[in-house]
């Protein structure tokens, strides 16, 4: 059996959909993805042992630029793309309208979420299968909950598995150390700078070598702050998301604020700290096995505004005690 998979973004949305795949290949033997996916994530599928081809797009760089990108002919060769390969299936998993146009160009039954449980309703007229999948679960579970439902089979029980081989992905050998995963999007995000100098003290103190990685120059240049006078603190060089995914499997644990990079950690079983303030895990959160969640306080915590901070209550004293408690955990394990 083949089917298409479209999940295009996020970086953390596209994480998410990877234990489906690992039910679906579990239930039937021999099925194989094709997966679209936007192409500044286009590695992360052909991790997966279920995925046969994986068809990167550039919804977001095409959107700027729509002329030449009719020009260029690249619409074009996507397009001949989808129509290259025979599926039995097409599922739907993003439930946008932007992700649902794109199932125009593929004949093969299309299956998606309902009018009431898509993000976008109006998505759900592009689906010859329409399936009720309850709002108000963890991301995670509602996609593979869509799988079970358009492939027929039962959903398995317990924790998800990702399909993921950490050891593969890991380079094997060196000293053990810990990530620190400071960069993300929004503002309000960001744990404070200071926090976490205090912390990278506190692990340099008891001996722990800690790596930070960075993605844009003004995460290169607090990083280079945080890691001044601190002997085991190394700034990594900027790396691509192979690199950084290397960097995070052979990690010994990983701190990290609500970024896309904390749910590829836990999608690779590294024992994580996940700190949130204006958002909350239960619906997005990282999804794992020795996954920590740790929530800050006050009126501003969990308001969802991209902008107002509010990690003021969640300080690196407590961040520090959780981190040395799941460290020796992982020892005793």
């Amino acid at each position: 059996m083949r089917v298409l998979l479209i999940k295009t973004s996020s970086l953390g949305d596209v994480i998410h959909s990877l234990p489906a795949l690992t039910d679906a290949a579990r239930a039937i033997p021999g099925i194989r993805f094709d997966w679209v996916v936007e192409e500044g994530f286009a590695e992360i599928p052909a991790w997966h042992p279920a995925v046969a081809q994986v068809i990167p797009v550039a919804i977001r760089r095409w959107r700027g630029n729509l002329w030449q990108t009719w020009r260029s002919g690249e619409w074009a060769r996507f397009k001949q793309r989808l129509r290259a390969t025979r599926y039995d299936l097409v599922i739907d998993a993003q439930g946008l309208l932007k992700s649902a146009w794109l199932t125009r160009y593929v004949q093969a039954p299309v299956a998606g979420l309902d009018g009431h449980s898509a993000r976008e309703p109006l998505a759900s007229r592009f689906y010859a299968r329409r399936y009720a999948v309850a709002k108000g679960q963890h991301a995670l579970e509602r996609v593979r909950q869509l799988f079970a439902q358009a492939l027929d089979y039962p959903l398995p029980q317990g924790i998800a598995d990702y399909g993921l081989d950490r050891n593969r992905l890991a380079d094997a050998g060196g000293p053990p150390y810990l990530l620190f995963l400071h960069g993300t999007t929004w503002p309000s995000k960001h744990w404070p700078e200071a926090y976490w100098r205090a912390l990278l003290e506190r692990m340099n103190e008891l001996g722990w070598a800690v790596r930070l990685p960075w993605g844009n120059a003004v995460e290169q240049a607090r990083a280079e702050r945080l890691a001044a006078g601190l002997a085991l603190v190394s700034v990594l060089p900027r790396l691509n998301l192979a690199g950084i995914a290397k960097v995070i499997a052979g990690a010994r644990a990983c701190v990290a604020v609500d970024t896309g990079l904390g749910h590829l950690a836990a999608a690779l079983d590294v024992p994580t700290i996940s700190l949130y303030g204006p958002t909350r895990p239960d619906l997005v959160g990282a999804y794992g096995r020795s996954q920590v969640h740790l929530c800050a306080e006050g009126p501003d915590a969990g308001s969802g505004d991209r902008d107002k901070p509010c990690f003021d209550s969640l300080l690196p004293a407590r961040v520090a005690l959780e981190l040395e408690a799941l460290l020796l955990s992982e020892e005793l394990a």
